[in-house]
């Protein structure tokens, strides 16, 4: 396929309830949309869920936009691509950079399905109907408020929640929550904020049962990993750890965590997560899908990467109405009993509402 032009939109959606999280609280969401069309009008669209702010990783906003029209674009307009793996070879010689790069390569995917008629789950390799899915709980202001909402989302019918969590705002939380809902497969989510000399801290919900500790300490210390792991019967889950197949590979012969949260954008495209997914399969090291807050166009291909066969845990996917009044696609996505209905359209099975788009739209820029 022969690219004809590429346009980058740059929005910003605002959530239905701000999210708190150890680094911050989101209240807007910025996000790089990707429109990719061939020389025959063919539409592929991607997305890159980087944060305004280098919290998450070093990658933001400004250096998505610098990064795509700098060096990536115009490797896609060199020649015909025959297969979406190729990207990521012509990305080969930029250093890093995932969320650029996977903004850009999902849109080729999204793409390389329309034109094959075929659903991007099924390009993919994907076997499931339907996949199950589960919700985040922000770090709320007391318990009360904390159990009250887990409770709504479980009459919802989500399959399994998630409680962020930081210093000072974990034991008393979950172990609220644990009492209330002893069925409920729940994990907590620290984004990095502990350190081994919270070990009393980590001990302690080591006996919650938990589902999963993801990320408890800094991101990129697989072997402070390791040692933790080596201490806790609860699996450790690695997401700011595993930024790239060579940290998961690394992490997987260390022992440095049981379970491993798939970010497409985090590992720089659809090719790497296909990669990272027969890799820990192999190794009998189940994987999930987790979220960046995208718009109902990254949601769409994070659903089609869940029905590949070792996302066996339900992902942090949630309904379009979990976080916008207005999503950008149509129909949007919607939960029904902890469950997302795969769609069997080609490519990513949505159609892009070009009007709601062009309302959150801060800037666009086309190039041929």
């Amino acid at each position: 396929m022969k690219i004809g032009q590429i346009t980058l939109h740059h929005v910003r959606m605002r959530l239905k309830t701000p999210v708190s999280t150890s680094f911050g609280t989101i209240g807007d969401k910025d996000s790089v949309l990707v429109e990719i069309s061939d020389a025959d009008g063919t539409v592929g669209w991607g997305e890159s869920p980087a944060f305004w702010v280098p919290w998450y990783s070093e990658e933001t906003i400004r250096t998505v936009l610098y990064i795509m029209e700098e060096f990536l674009i115009p490797k896609l307009f060199q020649g015909e691509i025959t297969h979406p793996r190729q990207v990521s070879e012509l990305f080969a010689p930029v250093q890093r950079n995932h969320m650029a790069k996977a903004g850009l390569e999902s849109a080729i995917w999204d793409l390389y399905a329309k034109r094959l008629n075929l659903p991007l789950a099924t390009v993919l390799g994907g076997t499931k109907q339907r996949i199950q899915v589960g919700v985040v709980v922000g770090i709320q202001s007391t318990v009360q408020e904390t159990v009250k909402i887990v409770e709504t989302y479980l009459i919802e019918g989500y399959k399994r929640v998630k409680l962020k969590i930081k210093p000072g705002q974990d034991i008393q939380f979950v172990k609220a929550v644990c009492a209330s809902f002893p069925q409920l497969p729940i994990s907590v989510d620290a984004n990095g904020s502990y350190s081994l000399a919270d070990l009393r801290i980590l001990c302690e919900l080591d006996q919650c049962g938990l589902a999963m500790i993801e990320q408890p300490l800094a991101a990129g210390d697989l072997v402070e990993h390791a040692k933790l792991q080596a201490m806790l019967k609860t699996p450790v889950c690695l997401d700011e750890s595993a930024a790239t197949f060579d940290d998961i590979k690394n992490a997987a012969a260390f022992v440095s965590c049981k379970i491993v949260s798939v970010k497409m954008s985090r590992l720089g495209g659809i090719s790497a997560t296909i990669q990272v997914n027969d890799f820990c399969r192999d190794r009998n090291i189940p994987v999930w899908c987790g979220g960046m807050f995208e718009t109902g166009i990254g949601r769409a291909h994070n659903i089609a990467l869940s029905t590949l066969d070792n996302f066996t845990m339900p992902g942090d996917l949630s309904g379009s109405s979990r976080y916008w009044e207005r999503d950008l696609i149509k129909p949007e996505v919607v939960v029904n009993q902890g469950e997302i209905d795969v769609p069997d359209q080609p490519g990513i099975g949505y159609e892009v509402d070009l009007e709601q788009l062009r309302k959150v739209t801060l800037f666009k820029k086309t190039f041929r």
